[in-house]
């Protein structure tokens, strides 16, 4: 069923010369709420089916690999950490940890929406212990051995900045998967927590979460063939009770995995034979912290895959539906993540290896974009939502959605939000709490009473 209404078209030509968004009288409102989106348009297939050349390759590896090697080289929020010194000035470990790592201004709330104390942000700052950083850091290279949190501060304590808001914990700032590469570069005062740094981002992780090893040990193993790729949304190795380690051992979506191939395949593996399953080698911490590697099993009937899926525009519609109702994770929080973490694994699925964070993402000089400030005319701002193509990003301060579609010319995203406001015909204003992946259509999206979300609009970035 198609939600839209013919009076759409007059919606569409008043967004065009700067008049007032579609309403709700213009598309069917279901039970949901969900403005102009009906049970057919969730699911991947609808929208693929409306593609011509869905799968014809957008970008070839050797195009996504000159994408790579630019973001990792331009972008300032992404870390070399292949070619780090043997010795880091203390200044420079400071810096990375005083990024995140400073003394909040302003009042936080504890999960039960009570004040925290001010004593206890101090112990959380003193377990920092920033004042022992020494003049020279010798950074150790090791491998997360499970999906880990990075934090921005050394405590597990979650604090939030409304007592009435516990879904974006502040002190959350992103996660690492089993396998990623990292060195630490200081310990806090309580010895539980390290702090870290990875190619994507750098912050506090617990220290049992790290196994250690030399650079070259760590990289040969990042970098070893054969593999599989996880193209699932976050696919478990099988249950072994002989590797508690590596049993059911969750794999989230890009987490690319390199195979076991010194086993004999008529041989069990934990316990189980291995013919139905891939043998993967995952990282694993002895009890001295010493990385080493343990086989585990995954499912052939788990979504994987030889290599990266090819960047495709059913690939991208497909993948990125592997998420739809996943509940809102802040920095992956919640056994999930959040939009710049959604948009990122799902293009990390395919190969592309993009910054962590929505604003890096926006205005990253290894990404194409198309920035957009104060100075651009609604009417220009309209032009260029109207002109969206599948796999394209459009962000707006503190979120980022991904373009699925078009019915009628309007644009379709899906996107990991909070929430979706949007006028009714009486001029008011709707809002639907979402806390999900979701499927929207992006004009009627209000940010405030009188701005839509394409009149904030800051940046669009095109994977191509």
């Amino acid at each position: 069923m198609n939600l839209l209404r013919p009076t759409l078209l007059a919606a569409l030509l008043a967004l065009a010369t700067g008049g007032t968004p579609a309403l709700a009288a213009d598309m069917a409102v279901p039970p949901s709420g969900i403005l102009g989106v009906s049970d057919a348009q969730l699911t991947p297939e609808f929208w693929v089916g409306r593609l011509t050349d869905a799968d014809k390759p957008v970008l070839d590896r050797d195009a996504i690999a000159a994408i790579n090697e630019r973001v990792a080289r331009l972008d300032p929020s992404m870390h070399d950490i292949r070619h780090l010194p043997s010795a880091l000035p203390r200044d420079q470990v400071k810096g990375w940890i005083e990024k995140l790592t400073s003394k909040p201004t302003k009042q936080l709330f504890d999960v039960h929406g009570k004040p925290v104390a001010s004593a206890a942000i101090d112990g959380v700052m003193a377990n920092a212990a920033i004042g022992a950083i020494p003049a020279q850091v010798t950074p150790r290279y090791g491998m997360a051995v499970r999906r880990s949190a990075l934090r921005g501060y050394p405590t597990d304590l979650r604090v939030f900045s409304h007592a009435d808001d516990t879904d974006i914990d502040r002190f959350q700032e992103s996660t690492l998967f089993p396998g990623d590469p990292l060195v630490t570069v200081h310990t806090s005062k309580d010895g539980k927590w390290v702090f870290v740094v990875s190619p994507r981002y750098a912050a506090w992780l617990h220290a049992d979460d790290v196994a250690y090893g030399d650079a070259a040990k760590v990289f040969a193993h990042a970098d070893a063939a054969p593999y599989r790729v996880i193209t699932g949304a976050k696919p478990l190795t099988v249950y072994t009770p002989e590797a508690p380690a590596v049993s059911e051992l969750q794999l989230d979506m890009g987490t690319r995995v390199p195979l076991d191939t010194s086993l004999p395949p008529d041989q069990p593996v934990n316990g189980q034979s291995p013919y139905a399953s891939w043998v993967l080698s995952l990282p694993v911490r002895d009890a001295k912290g010493t990385l080493a590697f343990q086989p585990a099993l995954l499912q052939r009937n788990q979504d994987s895959s030889a290599d990266y899926l090819p960047l495709t525009r059913a690939n991208i519609v497909r993948q990125a539906f592997k998420f739809l109702g996943e509940r809102y994770g802040w920095g992956h929080a919640y056994n999930g993540r959040d939009c710049s973490g959604f948009v990122s694994d799902v293009y990390r699925s395919m190969g592309v290896q993009m910054p962590r964070n929505t604003r890096d993402q926006s205005i990253s000089p290894g990404l194409t974009h198309t920035v957009y400030s104060d100075k651009d005319t609604h009417e220009a701002r309209e032009k260029a939502a109207l002109a969206l193509e599948v796999g394209d990003l459009v962000y707006i301060p503190g979120h980022v959605m991904m373009v699925i579609g078009k019915i009628d010319g309007q644009p379709y995203v899906i996107h990991d939000v909070g929430g979706m406001s949007y006028r009714q015909a009486d001029g008011s204003l709707r809002r639907i709490k979402l806390n999900e992946v979701s499927v929207t259509p992006l004009l009627p999206m209000m940010s405030s009473r009188d701005k839509t979300f394409v009149d904030i609009m800051t940046s669009i970035v095109r994977i191509r």
